[in-house]
């Protein structure tokens, strides 16, 4: 599904009526009309207890006073209080503000916060939060703060126009101060700040509504950005020709675990041979390797020198120089620890290991490791690579906060991006993977239930057997992600969401991916 950010929502409405001859008032019209519909559905109460529109001075108060003067039309008692003087209002926004007051409409301008107290007076059934809309991009403060506020102090629901005011509609941050929607109504096409954390709690229930925006206006945009869900999925899975063999589904290297840590280099390597790949090596230090042979028949295993548990990083490029020739994908970073031969042996694959044609995975101390020698050293690497930090890991790469990296996912990962020139995963809720080129998806499957050990390392295998299958670096993120994530909403649903483990997801993939491809994925829904 197509996701905008404020810009390409900007041109898609000038193009719509500058080139493609759109009023810009029907717009306004079907906008406003929308949502007053919305709220006599989801209210019905409301035609007794009425309705509070809190509006600010631009077009989204436009929608708000519009979606007025249509309750109104519905004998729902309206009142509106708008944070600005009436004759603030300009175009659009003023018109609307005149056909509500022509149909009979209460408004009650509050330009200051000392006039809110009394504006907030009687209680309604329900509030439509009109203040901002997607063009949001300073902290809110002042009256706008006030309201938003005092809107949230009310017990009643609240249906916001086009993106609960204070969320950015570009990444999903709070802009300051934000209003808790119960459900929002947005026009054309759904946004970032909609179905990205922290935005996607306070825009509840999502609607998106065709208000007659011209079909050729996002042609010509063009948006790079996608909710993943699985029509998008399906297609990349594709379907195996009857005439195969293990040589035609790739063969990726997973370099992986340490003494103490082989489950992680089990999980990642049954994850891979789980998602299909032909055949699958784990490279794992040498005292670790009698486990990881024992705990998967399938699974081919390489002892590598070690030193005190872990992989030695001074003889270890030796013996992968000739392992990795005969590879299609390589995986780094599963349970290896991290220490100074750690950082060697990632150097040593970021500058000599990694051939043009190779893509490699990034997970775990791997990215530790790459953190400690600066993350600008990747867009070094000779192949191409792929990136899946949880947050923590996403701080010590970027070198800032992880307070600073949730309050703006898309932007954090976009940056990680633009430094190595690596596929990006911001793994969390609502996952974010972003590439180079600017293209960002934000995925929609997936838990709680998957805040359990192991899981990152099933989607490094997951990933690793993809690449391995020579599919695009950014298409077999993102359908990794999707598929781990969609696996483990079967798993919930079959055993419950809390208490299910990674082995359980991993032992799904089969299915999984038979469901999407047959058509059966159920529950691609913006909640």
């Amino acid at each position: 599904m197509i996701l905008l950010n404020a810009a390409e929502s900007r041109e898609l409405d000038r193009l719509s009526q500058q080139k493609f001859g759109i009023d810009s008032y029907d717009l306004m019209t079907r906008a406003g009309e929308a949502v007053a519909d919305t709220v006599i559905a989801s209210c019905p109460s409301c035609t007794e207890t009425g309705v509070l529109i809190v509006a600010g001075k631009g077009n989204n108060g436009g929608d708000g006073l519009v979606a007025g003067r249509r309750l109104l039309e519905q004998n729902v008692p309206t009142r509106v209080i708008l944070l600005a003087w009436g004759s603030d209002l300009k175009g659009d926004a003023a018109r609307a503000h005149d056909e509500y007051v022509g149909a009979g409409g209460t408004i009650i301008q509050a330009p200051e916060e000392s006039d809110l107290e009394a504006a907030f007076d009687a209680a309604p059934g329900a509030i439509i939060d009109a203040i901002f809309g997607t063009g949001l991009n300073a902290p809110v403060r002042g009256v706008a703060a006030r309201a938003i506020a005092m809107i949230n102090e009310r017990s009643v629901p609240v249906v916001a126009v086009d993106i609960a005011s204070g969320v950015s509609s570009d990444t999903g941050a709070i802009m300051g101060a934000a209003v808790r929607a119960a459900r929002t109504v947005t026009f054309g096409f759904a946004k970032f700040g909609h179905v990205s954390y922290p935005g996607r709690e306070f825009c509840g229930d999502l609607k998106v509504v065709d208000i007659g925006f011209a079909p050729q206006a996002i042609e010509l945009i063009a948006p790079r950005g996608r909710f993943f869900e699985s029509a998008e999925a399906a297609p990349l899975i594709g379907v195996r020709r009857d005439n195969s063999h293990k040589g035609n589904y790739g063969h990726p290297i997973v370099i992986a675990g340490s003494r103490g840590k082989s489950g992680a280099a089990i999980l990642a390597s049954r994850a891979a041979l789980r998602t299909g790949a032909g055949l699958v090596t784990a490279a794992i230090p040498d005292s670790v390797q009698p486990i990881v042979a024992s705990a998967q028949a399938e699974l081919m295993t390489e002892p590598i020198a070690e030193r005190e548990g872990h992989f030695h990083g001074g003889l270890a490029p030796g013996a992968f120089k000739q392992l990795i020739g005969g590879m299609d994908a390589i995986v780094f970073g599963p349970g290896v620890g991290m220490n100074d031969d750690t950082v060697e042996l990632l150097s040593w694959l970021l500058a000599e290991g990694v051939a043009l044609d190779r893509p490699m995975l990034i997970d775990a101390d791997g990215l530790n490791a790459l953190a400690s020698i600066g993350c600008e050293k990747a867009a070094t690497a000779r192949g191409p690579l792929v990136m899946t930090p949880h947050p923590g890991e996403m701080a010590r790469l970027l070198r800032i906060g992880t307070a600073e990296v949730n309050a703006d996912r898309i932007s954090a990962a976009r940056a990680l991006a633009d430094k190595t020139g690596a596929c990006v995963l911001l793994k969390g809720a609502r996952s974010v993977m972003a590439d180079s080129n600017g293209v960002v998806c934000i995925n929609s499957s997936g838990n709680p239930g998957m805040a359990t050990p192991g899981m990152g390392d099933a989607l490094s295998g997951m990933v690793g057997a993809l690449l391995a299958r020579r599919m695009p670096p950014f298409e077999a993120l993102t359908l990794g992600v999707f598929l781990h994530g969609y696996a483990a909403d079967r798993v919930a649903a079959r055993m419950g969401r809390v208490g299910y483990l990674a082995g359980d997801v991993i032992d799904d993939l089969p299915a999984a991916m038979e469901a999407v491809t047959r058509g059966r994925a159920a529950g691609d829904a913006l909640h």
